[in-house]
This record gives structure tokens, sequence and C-alpha cells, in this order.
């Protein structure tokens, strides 16, 4: 299968550590491919170094089934908002659009008004400093400067990070169009799982520097299905006590919930388990895993996504 983007390998070293260790990952043309680890997993390290911000250590990548010479040449079919939107606040919106159009030696006309339009900025938006824009109204900004030379690829790192509600959803909405009508690749980072699993169509699991999962939309349906939920107030202690009757397929979420993945059927035992160890039981049942259930029981329920 021909990918857009592959990497073979790819490492990042700071020193002695390796902030990305052989990372082998696949975005499909036409794909939104969902990254997700903790702070500091290297998710930022990756993004940089497929958008050319940052030289590997080690191993290689190709873009559009180009390596090498050409396939830096290729860079330039991908746009990247990295961390934050690297604007001029004292300038206009439209203005900090057009220095980057000028620059790329773009000039159509309209260039620049139908950019802020696919974006979901307002006319009276074009006129407004950056600096006096809303967070929402930023990314967005970043959106269309990264969309400007019309890429096949976009890396996005969190985009909807301390957006509100409605702007998580608008965010959404641009890049599920953007990827239905325009057929561009997106690769996205996001600590709201829930928003991304409404999105994406292949995700990536990071955990300290590795790629220790990759999967698609179709394929983590199969993975997660039931669950079991136990609510005690005393999490590890009903760890323990799980693991005295055999089950080890269990973490704590979030929450302080211990989520069980294996021998669902005897909840009666679990109960029993628990209750004969001394812990107070107030909750047990059964429940529909989501994708953050899998990446929790992926990376040993560290909740710091």
């Amino acid at each position: 299968m021909a990918y857009i983007l592959e990497t073979m390998a790819l490492t990042k070293m700071y020193g002695q550590k390796a902030a990305a260790k052989d990372i082998n990952m696949h975005i499909e043309e036409g794909k939104i491919y969902g990254l997700i680890g903790r702070n500091g997993a290297g998710k930022t390290t990756i993004m940089r170094m497929i958008s050319g911000l940052s030289t590997p250590t080690s191993g290689s990548y190709s873009l559009f089934g180009e390596t090498g010479l050409k396939m830096k040449r290729m860079l330039k079919n991908v746009g990247v908002l990295i961390e934050h939107p690297g604007l001029f606040p004292k300038l206009s919106g439209y203005e900090n659009l057009k220095i980057k159009c000028l620059g790329l030696g773009i000039k159509p006309k309209g260039y620049v008004e139908e950019l802020m339009k696919t974006v979901g900025l307002k006319p009276e938006d074009a006129d407004k400093k950056a600096g006096s824009y809303s967070l929402g109204m930023r990314q967005r900004l970043g959106i269309a400067l990264a969309l400007i030379g019309e890429p096949k690829l976009l890396v996005l790192d969190e985009p909807i990070n301390g957006l509100d509600p409605q702007g998580i959803v608008e965010v959404r909405r641009i890049l599920a169009r953007l990827r239905d009508e325009r057929g561009i690749s997106v690769m996205i980072s996001s600590h709201i799982l829930d928003e991304l699993s409404k999105l994406a169509d292949v995700y990536g699991i990071i955990s300290e520097g590795c790629l220790i999962d990759e999967f698609t939309t179709d394929e983590l349906e199969s993975r997660t299905g039931l669950c079991v939920m136990i609510r005690s107030g005393e999490g590890q202690k009903t760890l323990d006590a799980l693991k005295g009757i055999g089950i080890t397929k269990a973490a704590i979420d979030k929450e302080g919930l211990v989520r069980v993945e294996e021998r669902l059927e005897e909840t009666a035992a679990m109960a029993e388990a628990i209750i004969r160890a001394g812990i107070p039981l107030h909750e047990i049942y059964h429940r529909n895993a989501t994708l953050e259930d899998y990446y929790l029981s992926k990376t040993g329920g560290n909740v710091n996504a």
C-alpha cells in the first residue's frame, strides 16, 4: 500500500535521551491520523521532524512516495500548525494571511477571502488585529495559514486545545470538510480523546517516545467493546484483590474507577473478592469501552494524555 507519509525507524535524540525512538508510522491519502500520548511522550518531536522543522538523529521518512532530496522538495505540500500560530499581533487577520501568500508568490484575487471563509472566519474579522482575536479565532487563522499553497497534508499539534465546546465542534467540522471535500490528509494530536474519536480514521499511540500501537477505527471497535467498571474508593487495593483471583487486565482510570477487560461475565466473583478483602464496594457494572479506555489500557492507566 502507498502512503502519503511513512516513517522508518525515525529517531530523535537529545544527548542520551530519546525524544522519539524507532517510529514506524503510516498515513494514507485522504485520512485523518490521530496522534495520542501524554505531555512529553514525543508527539511534537515527531511532528517537527516530518514537517522539516527538526532533523532526525537516525531513521528516515517518505512524503508522497519520495525520499532524500526529492522528499525535501515535497515539504511544500505540507501545511503546519505546531504549538501556537505564528501571528503578527499588530496586523489584521487578512494581512497575516496576505504576507505569507506574497512570500510564496500566491496572488490570485480573492484567495485570502476564500481561505478565511474555509476556516470559518467572518468577513468582519478580516480587518481586526490578530492580537485581538479570541483563542478560537487564532486557531482558525493558524489553520488558514497552514492551508496556504494548497497542501496535501496538514500537521496540526493540539489545534483544539483550550477551545470552548463550540470552538472544538467548529474546528472538527473544518477538518472533516477538508478531508471529505478536498481529500487533504491530516495528522492531528489532541488531549481530547472523545473529540478525536469523532474525527480520526487511524490512530497512533505514543508512550515514552515509542509508537506502541497503530490502528484504524474499525480495529478500535473490535478491540474495545465491553468492560467492567468498579467504583470502590480503594483503587489499588481493588486491583490487588482482583489479582488474587487471577484478573490482571485491569487499570485505574482518571476518575478513580477500576476498569477490567477480561472475564467480564464474572462480576459476582469480582465483587466477592473485593468484599472479602474488606474494601467497600459502591458500584460494579458493564460499560462499552471508549478510545480513552483503550489508550489507558495500552499505557498502563496513565491519564495525562
